[in-house]
């Protein structure tokens, strides 16, 4: 299967943690960082105790993850009274090109209880023109998503302002979503140091800490989510960004941060 889910699911269902992705998944030379990072966290999923949550996990895209044949490597690196803590790795030829660790813990009593901060407004969905996607202009996996920019400004307008995002979800997934696609939902959105290019320039994540507000509320492949991406700094071919994701409730549901490199 070729979609987002049908992916994970074949590397679930091969026995030996691999498999086999195709270029359309593409981001320039290698596979978009969402999915590289689900492919590697996927085989982590199957071994953790289903009451441990996930909470967060740090990515580091060592090197490219062609397309082709991923094999990963998970290993438990302490499982206590409520959290567990696990690693992973995706590798190609012998190489790593991904590298999660991931934080799972269970809920438990707590005196510390406050709310997230409320949403940014934006307009509904339907107010806000579709994003066309384009062969060749476009990064190959974008054709998967359906975005709606309303945050900020596009990129390589020449921007001035730190927040950009939107509206997004799946074109063609079914069925209900879990931290694995949410990761593809949340990386699935151009680094926020773009806009303040006028020039086409390649961008790609360096490192990604993102973390999830448990416990998640179901949410379904057709739902529409809200981004924001705030750039705290950038220079020297390099930027730091922080994101945020919630449902169209306005319920917070995953916190981002991202150190991007800019070729431009």
């Amino acid at each position: 299967m070729g979609d987002f889910s049908g992916i994970l699911e074949a590397l679930g269902g091969s026995g030996n943690n691999t498999v086999e992705v195709s270029g359309e998944w593409a981001q320039g030379r290698a596979l978009f960082g969402g999915l590289a990072a689900a492919i590697t966290m996927e085989p982590v999923m199957r071994h953790v105790d289903p009451d441990r949550e996930l909470r967060s996990a740090s990515i580091a895209f060592v090197g490219p993850l062609s397309p082709g044949v991923v094999h990963v490597t998970p290993r438990a690196l302490r499982e206590g009274g409520s959290v567990s803590q696990f690693q992973a790795e995706a590798a190609q030829d012998g190489e790593v090109k991904t590298s999660v660790l991931a934080s799972f813990g269970k809920a438990r009593a707590s005196g510390a209880v406050m709310p997230a901060e409320p949403a940014v407004g934006a307009p509904a969905p339907d107010e806000v023109e579709p994003v066309i996607y384009r062969k060749g202009v476009n990064p190959a996996f974008t054709r998967f998503f359906e975005y709606r920019y309303c945050i900020g400004s596009l990129p390589f307008t020449g921007a001035t302002t730190r927040d950009m995002g939107g509206w997004i979800r799946f074109r063609d997934e079914a069925g209900p979503l879990g931290p694995l696609q949410l990761l593809g939902l949340i990386d699935a959105w151009p680094p926020a140091t773009l806009p303040l290019l006028t020039e086409r320039a390649p961008s790609s994540s360096l490192t990604w800490f993102v973390e999830f507000v448990q416990p998640l509320p179901a949410i379904e492949a057709n739902d529409w989510l809200l981004y924001q991406a705030t750039l705290d700094h950038a220079r020297d071919g390099y930027g730091q960004t922080q994101a945020r994701l919630w449902t169209r409730a306005g319920d917070l549901i995953a916190l981002s941060r991202q150190t991007v490199t800019v070729f431009g």
